[in-house]
């Protein structure tokens, strides 16, 4: 562990942002999964949410090494049961499906909690789904197509969500728990050891302020 490397995981998770995420309803192509939790890492979303396809999911086989480092990914059984967490922590449910109610993705304060929900790269969100968020955005199109690759829609939308975030200030100030931030800061700096500790169910030791174990 170098200090330049210890220096760039507490800049990461100085800013991280708990309060906005991704739920995947169903994407199922794993280079879609994956380039979409490698952008949530890029805009600083620490936990992003799925609800697998119903036929032969094979959770292993969807996460590529680089993403799944630095980003948690939280399985649900239905799109209502993550929404319901959602919704009793106040957060606006933003799914990016085409309807008349349907909103410009730029006309949306994603300085509040929010989570953007993604659907399958064919159909988008089911009719359930469309019932429970709350607002309906799109990306608007100027072209012959109607619309964008599911991966390259999240991206769109969640620079979006960055941009108004840095303006507000909100990835000066760190909003990962004290518990957290130490177990991740640890986990990023000395993945095997940290897996030697958990396996026996022991916490983590201190680190100095060089990144050194104590």
């Amino acid at each position: 562990m170098t200090p330049e490397r210890f220096s760039k995981i507490k800049e990461v998770l100085q800013k991280r942002q708990t309060d906005l995420t991704v739920i995947m309803d169903h994407v199922h192509k794993p280079h879609n999964f994956n380039a979409i939790i490698r952008t949530c890492d890029a805009v600083g979303i620490q936990d992003v949410h799925y609800v697998p396809v119903k036929d032969g999911f094979r959770q292993l086989n969807y996460f590529a090494k680089g993403s799944q480092k630095w980003v948690e990914a939280h399985r649900y059984e239905s799109f209502s049961q993550a929404a319901e967490q959602f919704q009793n922590k106040n957060y606006q449910l933003l799914a990016a499906h085409f309807s008349d109610q349907a909103v410009d993705y730029r006309n949306i304060d994603y300085t509040k909690p929010t989570a953007i929900v993604m659907g399958t790269e064919l159909e988008g969100i089911s009719e359930e789904t469309a019932q429970i968020v709350d607002k309906h955005i799109i990306v608007p199109m100027q072209g012959m197509v109607a619309s964008l690759n599911v991966s390259v829609a999240s991206a769109i939308i969640l620079f979006e969500a960055q941009k108004q975030r840095q303006n507000a200030g909100m990835y000066e100030d760190r909003s990962l728990s004290v518990e957290r931030y130490k177990n991740l800061l640890f986990e990023w700096s000395y993945p095997k050891i940290a897996k030697t500790f958990r396996d026996k169910n022991s916490p983590y030791p201190e680190l100095d302020e060089d990144g050194f174990i104590l």
